[in-house]
């Protein structure tokens, strides 16, 4: 991991595996991944969270690699999603991808996206040296 993760001790610990902020140190190069809805490549909106919240992270995964990347670069997830009772969802699938809490992260309650079918949008920011 790139990033130096940021809890200081006068803020409440973060409420899931996250930091409060990440320092990147000069000279990297980031990829800022644009939000990517809960659709496949096939062009299929899965029915349910989980799997829409899976295929947001495969196509994350297919920009990172592209970018010369992995999940292991992300220092910043950001996450929509149109019901509270998706954010433990939402979270476990995360933590499939990612481990540990170098990064910082951020989950917003939206009314909605441009399809009513769609339930969560991921977006994400990498670092690399060099």
């Amino acid at each position: 991991m790139i990033a130096t993760p940021l809890n200081p001790p006068g803020i409440r610990k973060p409420y899931a595996a996250y930091s409060h902020g990440v320092l990147t140190p000069p000279g990297v190069r980031l990829l800022f991944a644009s939000g990517q809805l809960g659709v496949t490549a096939a062009d299929v909106i899965p029915a349910s969270v989980e799997d829409q919240a899976i295929a947001c992270f495969e196509n994350i995964r297919a920009i990172l690699e592209q970018g010369g990347m992995n999940f292991q670069h992300v220092v910043r997830f950001s996450a929509y999603v149109t019901d509270r009772a998706y954010f433990p969802i939402y979270g476990a699938v995360r933590s499939r991808y990612v481990e540990g809490e170098a990064f910082a992260s951020t989950l917003l309650v939206v009314s909605g996206f441009t399809l009513p079918e769609f339930k969560i949008e991921v977006e994400a920011t990498a670092a690399m040296a060099g």
